[in-house]
């Protein structure tokens, strides 16, 4: 009982760890730009009326949305309270399962923390765009966390408890939960197993229950028309290559391909040194996974690149890219720990330095940095010794050693994972917009290209934005949606920034133009401040 209070005290601080030191946390700053003006909609039909993000969601097939809002009931907090919430419980469960996972090895409890420590520092997959370890509270990250979690309770061979975890995950996100659902499917039935028939049925039963949960919710709630059998068109091909072109692979280049080919080397050269030590629930996962992600790479050019299939830039396949770089991360971290263990140091730094290089040096494509190489050798080397020494009554050292990291990668190898966005004068022009407009006020930034802000905006100050850069993600998943985005951002901020057309965006129903003060018109201004310029079209 003590050593699961512990572990389960040790999981929820390292998530407060990776929540407030690194990789860190964000609001607004990517996906949940999308969620929560949908969010807010859902909660009100009145907020966001006229923003055309926020009347057309595509969370039908997920019970993030109706998650959020009963716990927003709930409780009384804010969506933000209640997403981050789940953010740092979800971190808490997924370092929860690699420390699971590191057991499964016969790892003792220091170098087990060890490896779930470097793990939870988290990996960028360039190409796909995606992280272990997401930023932003966003149901493709809660999924990943929860599956980390159903594979340390696989790796102890409790499969009803993987199933609850990983039926958890697909009611958050079933892309990312279908692969390891395959997997654990090929486990519950695995030929020669002295597992009665009603017993592998009992295992599979949440991924049953997470399915028909999720039907009746998706035919519960009003959609946004998402096509999932079908073929893009000429024009929608053409749209997303524009606005997304990472779903499309013959978009990237060769060395990051070769990037992603190198990352599953490495962890099948890591697998193939532990082998032994692998029990056969983790081998199937370890093995299964990344593979199923650099099979993505075909496989999304076959069905998106020749039967141009609509269903492939929503499910978006590349991004199971993720599985093999943390595989990577965690055989060579528990391959390094073993080794120090065996008192064999010098291979023990260089499999620990392989594991710490992908929170540093996120591709091949990146630029190179000695400085960075030097901090994963630096951390390796002291990972190696403390490991080394953590079968003896100062094993206290290791998880000790772990937290190095998340100082040490950021502070001396200049690591910035995001960028701040939000100011204070972005958050003035919210706060003024939400006090001193109409709630179904339409607000344009014509000259912010493709900033961010505008979506920041729209979540702070509740007020629709005509059209945006980050919103124009939404073409993946909604034809019609891309139609009249494309159409949007031609009229108004399409090319370099022109002399506003007031009788034009009067016309088109806006009633607020945002400029940069460079731009600053001869005329009187609504609200200003350092960055921003209101005007009124009319």
């Amino acid at each position: 009982m003590k050593s699961r209070v512990a572990a389960a005290a040790l999981s929820l601080a390292l998530a407060l760890v990776t929540f407030y030191q690194f990789p860190g946390h964000t609001w607004l700053a990517q996906d949940s730009q999308i969620y929560v003006p949908i969010l807010e909609h859902l909660r009100d039909p009145a907020v966001l009326r006229n923003d055309m993000l926020a009347q057309q969601p595509h969370v039908a097939y997920t019970l993030y949305d109706e998650t959020a809002r009963f716990m927003r009931a709930t409780t009384g907090l804010g969506f933000r309270e209640v997403l981050e919430l789940q953010q740092v419980a979800a971190r808490a469960l997924g370092i929860w399962g690699l420390y699971l996972m590191a057991t499964a090895l016969g790892l003792p409890f220091g170098a087990a923390w060890l490896v779930a420590a470097i793990c939870a520092l988290g990996a960028s997959i360039a190409g796909p765009q995606v992280l272990s370890f997401e930023y932003e509270p966003v149901p493709r990250g809660f999924a990943v966390l929860l599956l980390m979690c159903a594979a340390g309770l696989a790796g102890h061979r409790r499969l009803l408890g993987a199933g609850i975890a990983a039926g958890a995950a697909f009611l958050y996100h079933p892309p990312t939960a279908l692969p390891f659902w395959a997997l654990l499917v090929a486990l519950v039935w695995w030929p020669g197993r002295a597992t009665p028939a009603r017993e592998r049925w009992r295992n599979l039963a949440p991924l049953a229950a997470a399915a028909l949960v999720l039907l009746a919710a998706s035919r519960l709630q009003a959609g946004a028309g998402q096509v999932l059998w079908g073929h893009l068109g000429e024009a929608q091909e053409r749209l997303q290559r524009f606005r997304a072109p990472y779903v499309w692979i013959s978009t990237w280049p060769w060395p990051l391909i070769a990037h992603h080919l190198a990352v599953w080397a490495v962890s099948l050269a890591a697998y193939t040194r532990i082998r032994r030590d692998i029990p056969r629930e983790l081998r199937v996962l370890l093995l299964g996974l990344p593979a199923m992600g650099v099979l993505s790479m075909p496989l999304s050019r076959l069905l998106l690149e020749h039967a141009k299939w609509t269903l492939v830039p929503q499910w978006q396949p590349l991004r199971n890219l993720l599985f093999a770089a943390l595989a990577m991360q965690f055989l060579t971290a528990a391959a390094g720990a073993w080794a120090a263990l065996g008192r064999r140091l010098i291979e023990a730094a260089g499999w620990f330095a392989l594991a710490y290089l992908l929170p540093l040096q996120p591709t091949l494509t990146a630029p190179f940095s000695w400085r960075r190489v030097a901090v994963a050798v630096g951390l390796a080397l002291v990972a190696a010794g403390v490991v080394a020494i953590s079968k003896q009554p100062r094993w206290r050292w290791a998880p000790l050693a772990a937290l190095a990291a998340f100082w040490a990668i950021p502070a001396i190898g200049g690591v910035v994972n995001y960028p701040r966005l939000d100011t204070p004068e972005l958050d003035q022009l919210s706060q003024w917009a939400r006090a001193a407009t109409p709630p179904d006020a339409v607000f344009l930034f014509p000259d912010a290209a493709r900033s961010l802000s505008p979506g920041i905006f729209r979540s702070e100050a509740l007020r629709a934005v005509y059209v945006d850069w980050k919103a124009g993600g939404q073409v993946n998943y909604l034809a019609d949606f891309g139609d009249q985005w494309w159409f949007r951002w031609q009229q108004t901020m399409a090319g370099r920034f022109k002399a506003p057309q007031f009788a034009k965006y009067d016309g088109l129903g806006i009633q607020y133009i945002v400029l940069k003060p460079e731009h600053r018109l001869a005329r009187a201004a609504m609200f200003e401040n350092g960055q921003y310029v209101v005007y009124r079209t009319r």
